[in-house]
């Protein structure tokens, strides 16, 4: 029983498993490809050609095309969460302990995925709904100033424009993120004939797809107080980047307040469950999104 009160890590499987969570419940990781991010950090290049190109005659002058790079440097910062258990966790069987690490496992997996959104979406502390200082300006609702305002009889047509904004910046669309509204006021479009125009979206249906593009309903592109978001259309698959970084170090914690909540875990019977992971992110290229937003 030693070992549990040190510093210890998820076991390989659970971690995949946590991982492979993660990327079924958040958008960002649903709609956009995942890459390592070493725990210093990395740059990211994009490199764009600033005319078109030149018809030159026979002996006729050459000019300059022209060529910008622009680094976008994705630090990884550190995504926490713990729970307090009784300390009869320390004295079960390993299957019940296991059972225990298992259920944390899930549920950690859930509030990474949302912290993920809710971080590069809207730049705010999850738990506390507030700007975080850490995240700053690495965020859609900070950085995509291009936005189209959203009518609930007219969502299609609003995604629609949404989209030409993107594809007029010479840029391209591949997936879309709704929140729960949007993709009720799909669901009760009709045809002049009565018909439902939508019927994938009816009764609660959360397709993958809309028309050509990759599609996810996620109400964290709505989270927060002061985000007017409804939806955003980008290409998440080329434009933006996240990752993870380090092993995901799960510690079990029998002494002190390490939750600052005032009552010692020893006084209190009970040990602290703590797990940790390092994740990074980084929109490339701004004009590539564009957030549909309530008037």
């Amino acid at each position: 029983m030693a070992v549990l009160s040190k510093g210890n890590l998820f076991d390989p499987v659970l971690t995949k498993d946590l991982i492979n969570k993660v990327k079924g419940k958040s958008s960002l990781a649903v709609l956009s490809a995942q890459t390592p991010i070493p725990f210093n950090g990395s740059k990211e290049f994009t490199f764009s050609m600033d005319n078109e190109v030149d018809i030159v005659a026979e002996n006729g002058k050459k000019s300059e095309g022209g060529a910008s790079v622009d680094p976008v440097i994705i630090v990884p910062i550190k995504f926490e969460y713990g729970a307090r258990v009784s300390n009869e966790f320390m004295f079960a069987s390993e299957e019940e302990q296991l059972d225990i690490l298992k259920e944390f496992n899930e549920g950690f997996a859930k509030k990474v995925a949302r912290g993920l959104d809710i971080a590069a979406f809207h730049g705010l502390n999850p738990r506390t709904g507030e700007k975080s200082a850490v995240v700053g300006e690495n965020n859609f609702d900070s950085k995509v100033t291009q936005t189209v305002t959203y009518a609930n009889d007219n969502p299609d047509d609003c995604l629609d424009t949404a989209i030409a904004t993107v594809e007029d910046a010479d840029c391209e669309v591949t997936g879309i993120v709704i929140n729960s509204a949007v993709r009720s006021d799909l669901s009760k479009m009709k045809s002049t004939t009565g018909d439902p125009l939508y019927p994938e979206f009816r009764f609660g249906g959360k397709p993958s797809t809309l028309g050509s593009q990759a599609l996810d309903t996620n109400n964290t592109v709505s989270f927060g107080s002061e985000t007017k978001d409804q939806a955003i259309v980008g290409d998440f698959a080329n434009m933006f980047k996240w990752g993870y970084s380090k092993d995901i170090p799960l510690k079990i914690i029998e002494f002190g307040d390490p939750d600052n909540s005032g009552r010692d875990l020893q006084g209190y019977n009970q040990v602290y469950i703590r797990a940790e992971v390092f994740m990074g992110w980084g929109i490339l290229d701004a004009n590539s999104f564009t957030r549909v937003v309530k008037a």
